[in-house]
């Protein structure tokens, strides 16, 4: 059997590729929702204050997330076999998925956040070996916690090139994001707080194609 290139490098490059040319169905299936997101987010931030629980931000992205997360999942598979869904198909897919996605992405932020108060590195650990759980419960209709497992043991063996994958791609977009807020600060501009954060959020969706990418070729490669 053909061993797929797994190059984090190589992987990075043939999802900018993926992700430039579907571009435009990208940004019409999600950045709705994004935008929307950060505008549910800015309102909450506005009622509560800045001293508020995080969980109020956590809440409001279990509502949107999964939604868009789920629709760019299924529509990357499609494209991979070749088809051209329609978005509205993507959506009301990924709105079935919703309760199990959001079941899963609470229950991962949870663990991933304990484990970085934890000294820092468990909770890195834990987003890398985390990193396919949404594509197998999207894609394989997996339970959050089978999917969780599943995950765990896909990433085994691969836990440096799926770590490198996202920090080459978080890493960019967090200090672009930093500086962003640092110039223009949200409480002084909300407007254009509002039009950084979404275009940061679009702009992540990238990461999104290129763990797909990954996941597609650690299957391929174990057979699975």
């Amino acid at each position: 059997m053909l061993i797929p290139n797994m190059n984090p490098l190589t992987v990075i490059r043939d999802a900018l590729y993926f992700f430039q040319r579907n571009l435009g169905q990208i940004v019409t299936l999600c950045l709705p929702l994004v935008i929307l997101e950060a505008v549910l987010q800015q309102l909450v931030d506005h009622a509560t204050g800045p001293d508020a629980s995080p969980g109020y931000g956590l809440v409001v992205g279990l509502l949107v997330y999964p939604i868009y997360t789920a629709a760019l999942i299924l529509f990357l598979d499609a494209r991979s076999r070749g088809e051209s869904p329609r978005n509205r198909d993507l959506l009301a897919r990924a709105l079935q998925l919703w309760p199990k996605f959001a079941l899963l992405a609470a229950i991962s932020t949870l663990l991933i956040v304990l484990g970085l108060s934890m000294f820092f590195v468990p909770g890195i650990y834990l987003t890398v070996v985390f990193a396919f759980a949404e594509y197998q419960l999207v894609l394989r209709d997996e339970p959050p916690l089978a999917a969780l497992k599943s995950s765990f043991e896909l990433s085994r063996g691969h836990f440096w090139r799926i770590f490198v994958c996202i920090l080459a791609v978080l890493g960019p977009l967090m200090l672009l994001k930093e500086t962003g807020f640092s110039v223009y600060p949200p409480a002084e501009n909300p407007v254009l707080s509002l039009v950084l954060e979404s275009i940061n959020s679009c702009l992540q969706l990238f990461l999104s194609v290129v763990l797909f990418r990954l996941f597609m070729l650690i299957r391929e490669s174990s057979g699975k």
